[in-house]
C-alpha cells in the first residue's frame, strides 16, 4: 500500500476531489437536490400506483375533480425539474464566487440572467421550457463557470466602482458589481448575436447534439455503470469521498435521464416503457444500499458470523453502524471496521456492487423490473426506496431483497476472514 504508484493514485485523486470548479458544480447540484427531490415526489404522488384496494388517484379524483388536484403537482414540477438549468447556472455560480471570496450572489444573479438572454425564445415571446430544463444543464455548468470566472478577474482587477464610507453595505456591493455586470452582458448579448447570425441555432443546440446528447447515450449502458460502480468504491477503498469526486461528472448526465424517464411516467406511460434504465436512483437503490459497498449487506454478514461473540470488536462496530446504514449513512462502518485501506475487505467491496449492477441492469433490461421515474432523497431506506423509484412496484422491493441476500452471502467469506486475521493480531499482542 505503500509504493509509489498507489501514493500517486491516492494524490492524483485528491486533488481532483478538491478541485474548485468541480468542487462548485457538486455543490451547485447539491444545493437544488431538495427542489429536485420535490419535485420527483411530486410527479409520482400525480401517478400513484393502486395498492390493493387504494387508489389514491381515484380518490383525490373523486373529491376534486378529474385532474384537477394534479394541477399542483404540475406547478411543482414547473418550479423545480422544468427550470433546472437555471437553478444551476445560479447556484454553481453562488458556490464558485464563494470559494474565490467574491460577492456570490451578485454572480449566482449575472450567471442565471446570463443563462436567460441565451434561452431561445418562443414565437409568442415565452421563453423555451425545453432549455430552461435539464437538457440545457451543460450550458448551464460552462456559463456560470465563466461568467463567475470573468467576474471575479473584473471585480479584482479594480473594474468596479467604489462608494464613500457609510453607505450601507448592500448598495456599494451592488454599484461595486455594476461594471462587471455589463460588460459581461454585453459579451453574452453580442455571443447570441453571432450565435443566431453564423449557426442559426441557439448554443444550447450545439451543446446539447456535440456533447450532452452523445454523453447520455453512452452513459445509459451497463459499461457504464460498471465503470462507475468500480471507480467509485476505488475511491473510497483509499479513504476518497468516491460519491462527492465522481458526483460534479455524472450529475449532469444522469439527471437529464431520470428527468425524462419521470416526466414520461407523469404523462401516463408504464415504468416499464420509460426509455433510461441507468440513473441516479438506479445506482442509489439497487447497489448503494446502506450506502457504498451496499455495507448493508456487510452489517448483516457480520452479525451472522460473530453471533455468539457479544462483545467481538466487528460485532461492535456493526452494532454502532446499523441505525445509520439504514439510512445508508455508512461512514461508521467505513471508517470503524475499517474498509479503508483493509486489504481484506477489497476484493468484496469493489466487487459486490459491481456485481449487483449487473444483476440490476440485466434485471431491468429484461423487464423483469420497471425502470426508475423518481428521486427519493439518498438517506430513504432500502425497501421503501425500491417500491417508490419503481413508481410503486413490488418488483423494486423483490430486486432489492435478491440483492442484499446476495451481498450478504459474498461477504460471509472476506468476514470470516477478517475476524480470523483479527484473532490472529490479537495472540501476536
Amino acid at each position: 500500500m505503500n509504493n509509489k504508484f498507489m501514493q500517486k493514485f491516492i494524490e492524483i485523486a485528491g486533488r481532483i476531489g478538491s478541485q474548485r470548479h468541480l468542487v462548485a458544480i457538486r455543490d451547485g447540484f447539491v444545493a437544488i437536490m431538495p427542489l429536485i427531490i420535490v419535485g420527483s415526489l411530486a410527479v409520482l404522488i400525480n401517478n400513484f400506483p393502486p395498492f390493493g384496494s387504494f387508489n389514491l388517484v381515484s380518490i383525490m379524483n373523486g373529491i376534486f375533480g378529474e385532474g384537477n388536484w394534479q394541477e399542483v403537482g404540475g406547478s411543482i414540477w414547473n418550479g423545480t425539474f422544468a427550470v433546472l438549468g437555471l437553478l444551476v447556472a445560479f447556484s454553481i455560480a453562488y458556490n464558485l464566487a464563494k470559494s474565490y471570496e467574491v460577492d456570490g450572489l451578485a454572480a449566482g444573479l449575472l450567471s442565471a440572467a446570463a443563462y436567460i438572454m441565451l434561452v431561445p425564445v418562443t414565437e409568442d415571446w415565452g421563453l423555451n421550457f425545453a432549455w430552461l430544463g435539464a437538457q440545457g444543464l451543460f450550458v448551464a455548468i460552462i456559463l456560470s463557470l465563466v461568467v463567475t470566472e470573468l467576474f471575479r478577474v473584473l471585480v479584482k482587477s479594480k473594474f468596479t466602482i467604489k462608494m464613500p464610507e457609510g453607505v450601507p453595505d448592500g448598495v456599494a456591493k451592488s454599484f461595486k458589481a455594476l461594471i462587471p455586470s455589463i460588460l459581461i452582458l454585453i459579451l453574452v448579448g453580442l455571443f447570441q448575436a453571432l450565435m443566431n447570425v453564423f449557426a442559426e441555432m441557439s448554443i444550447f443546440e450545439v451543446i446539447f447534439n456535440a456533447i450532452q446528447k452523445p454523453l447520455q447515450g453512452l452513459s445509459n449502458t451497463l459499461p457504464a455503470a460498471i465503470i462507475i460502480a468500480f471507480l467509485n468504491h476505488l475511491l473510497w477503498f483509499f479513504g476518497l469521498h468516491g460519491t462527492n469526486i465522481l458526483g460534479s461528472v455524472i450529475e449532469p448526465i444522469y439527471l437529464p435521464l431520470i428527468e425524462k424517464n419521470a416526466d414520461l411516467f407523469a404523462s401516463g406511460m408504464s415504468a416499464f416503457d420509460v426509455p433510461y434504465i441507468v440513473t441516479k436512483p438506479f445506482l442509489d437503490s439497487y447497489v448503494f444500499m446502506g450506502g457504498s459497498g451496499t455495507t448493508i449487506a456487510l452489517i448483516v454478514a457480520i452479525f451472522i458470523v460473530v453471533r455468539n461473540e457479544q462483545k467481538h470488536p466487528y460485532r461492535e462496530v456493526a452494532k454502532l453502524s446499523a441505525p445509520a446504514g439504514l439510512f445508508n449513512i455508512n461512514e461508521p462502518v467505513i471508517f470503524g471496521l475499517p474498509i479503508v485501506l483493509n486489504p481484506v475487505m477489497l476484493i468484496p467491496f469493489i466487487l459486490i456492487p459491481v456485481t449487483l449492477t449487473i444483476i440490476s441492469y440485466l434485471a431491468i433490461s429484461t423487464g423483469l423490473v420497471p425502470k426508475t421515474v423518481a428521486i427519493l432523497p439518498w438517506t430513504t431506506p432500502p425497501i421503501l426506496s425500491g417500491y417508490l423509484v419503481s413508481g410503486g412496484s413490488w418488483r423494486g422491493i423483490a430486486l432489492q431483497i435478491f440483492n442484499i441476500a446476495l451481498a450478504v452471502i459474498m461477504y460471509i467469506p472476506f468476514v470470516m476472514a477478517g475476524v480470523r486475521t483479527l484473532k490472529q493480531k490479537m495472540g501476536g499482542q
